[in-house]
């Protein structure tokens, strides 16, 4: 008498790969043995809570031969559809291509699985198994699976086939071309080059962000339109410079259009410029781009200090070297709301003020929502008398920080900083008096005689180690 056995005993031939001669050994398998042979009886196939049968677990795990005896009906009761699918909406296939059984996907195609069947997030067997000779690595890295992720390029030809549809889209609109940027094989096979995402994203904007210098070329010899803005705003050149890529920065500067340059909210130049790309920021300076560009003003005023030029963009975040291959390109530095030069004094970044200084920068340039009587850079180096007294040695004027309208007279109490227009209100507020003795130390360096009014006298009273200083006041100096 034939008894029944489990299902999951019946699964452990291909979750374990026993062979046939190991099941034979094992007097508990003689069953499985005997419905691999065509005899009768009945088998548990309860899909489990993830909705698999057995046809998933031996296409996941690479069971070829169990496989095909469940597609051929070996076992009568066994018999199921190729295209099964799970609760996510997995087929054997996708299991199949995601666990790279190259087997396994011939068996399912051969037995008729549909090749375009997605799963519940759209992936399809195509999109999973991704080509890395020819093809972009992985672009995004939480996006679906499916056998344009998979680095196999003899599962991509086998689907493609079968007669995968090489413009499918996945849930987040992209396709498998988007995914691996395929022409040796997508090409042939009437795949869309200018396809975009949801997000207007094109395989020619995916090339260029990783820097497949090689794909690119192809893409454009395939007639990808290199002036496709994504939604973003953003070409495929800007996305070359913003990650720095210079060889396809030259390939695609050629035949991007510069009207719709124009028309962009930000040039290419600022991306590299922020990005700190300097090669790149060269080449495109070569290729004829303006270095004093400015940016739209909707654009602009994204930014506090609302910056516009390329050269603002480098200095704001400390980008020396793209500062300097900028300046050398003839970089205006007054074109800014703010200067770069007090950009780049408030970062502290010395070789960046030493490069702005020997370009011509106005040392002694104001915030604009900020009036004073004494320059802006006074008020950045608070902590940094090194870089005050650099600051002092090339122009920046001293003397007025010593000018005050009420003299040696009584000062009217200030409610707000942005009421504080002269140096002695600003030095005398609590959170830089502390600093007021070598401040006013180093200042008297850079002037000839003054007079202290009377709210700098009793700062500098306020610490006897401070006496010092007031006495200097008193005495002549010569500018060093």
């Amino acid at each position: 008498m034939v008894t029944k056995f489990s299902y999951y005993q019946y699964l452990a031939q291909f979750h374990h790969g026993r062979t046939k001669s190991s099941i034979d050994s094992n007097g508990d398998d003689n069953e499985v043995t005997s419905r691999q042979r065509g005899d009768g009886g009945v088998i548990n196939v309860t899909e489990n809570k993830d909705g698999w049968i057995p046809l998933h677990h031996a296409a996941f795990n690479g069971q070829h031969d169990c496989l095909r005896t469940l597609l051929k009906g070996i076992i009568p009761h066994l018999l199921c559809s190729a295209d099964k699918r799970t609760l996510q909406e997995q087929t054997g296939l996708l299991l199949a291509v995601s666990s790279e059984h190259l087997s396994c996907v011939k068996c399912l195609l051969e037995s008729g699985a549909d090749p375009d069947i997605s799963s519940k997030n759209k992936a399809t067997p195509l999109y999973t198994g991704r080509v890395v000779p020819l093809f972009v690595k992985q672009f995004y890295h939480n996006r679906s699976s499916a056998a344009c992720r998979l680095d196999n390029m003899d599962m991509v030809s086998l689907i493609l086939s079968f007669g995968a549809s090489v413009n499918q889209r996945c849930a987040q609109g992209w396709t498998a071309l988007h995914e691996a940027v395929v022409f040796f094989s997508f090409g042939s096979l009437g795949a869309d080059v200018n396809m975009q995402t949801c997000d207007g994203v094109t395989a020619l904007h995916e090339a260029s962000k990783n820097g497949h210098k090689e794909i690119v070329a192809v893409l454009l010899s395939k007639n990808a339109d290199a002036n496709k803005m994504a939604t973003s705003g953003l070409l495929p050149l800007h996305v070359a410079a913003q990650h720095g890529h210079q060889e396809v920065v030259s390939l695609l500067v050629p035949v991007t259009s510069r009207t719709r340059l124009r028309h962009s909210a930000i040039s290419p130049l600022h991306l590299a410029a922020e990005h700190d790309r300097p090669q790149v920021a060269a080449a495109l300076l070569k290729a004829g781009v303006d270095v004093n560009a400015t940016l739209a003003p909707a654009r602009s005023a994204r930014y506090a200090d609302r910056r516009a030029t390329a050269l603002c963009f480098a200095v704001a975040n400390g980008c020396a070297e793209t500062a300097k291959v900028l300046l050398n390109a003839g970089a205006n530095t007054g074109l800014d709301p703010v200067s770069p030069l007090l950009l780049a004094v408030q970062r502290g970044s010395t070789d960046i003020v030493s490069l702005l200084l020997q370009s011509g920068a106005d040392v002694n340039a104001k915030i604009p929502s900020w009036a004073t009587t004494f320059p802006a850079v006074v008020t950045l180096c608070v902590d940094n008398l090194p870089l005050l007294k650099c600051l002092l040695d090339n122009g920046c004027d001293a003397l007025s920080c010593f000018s005050c309208p009420y003299g040696r007279g009584s000062h009217p109490e200030q409610s707000h900083m942005r009421n504080i227009g002269t140096f002695c209100q600003w030095i005398s507020t609590p959170p830089v008096s502390q600093w007021a003795g070598p401040i006013v130390d180093l200042l008297l360096e850079h002037v000839a005689h003054v007079q202290l009014c009377g709210k700098l006298t009793q700062l500098l009273e306020s610490r006897c180690e401070w006496a010092a200083v007031k006495r200097k006041s008193c005495k002549t100096h010569t500018r060093t």
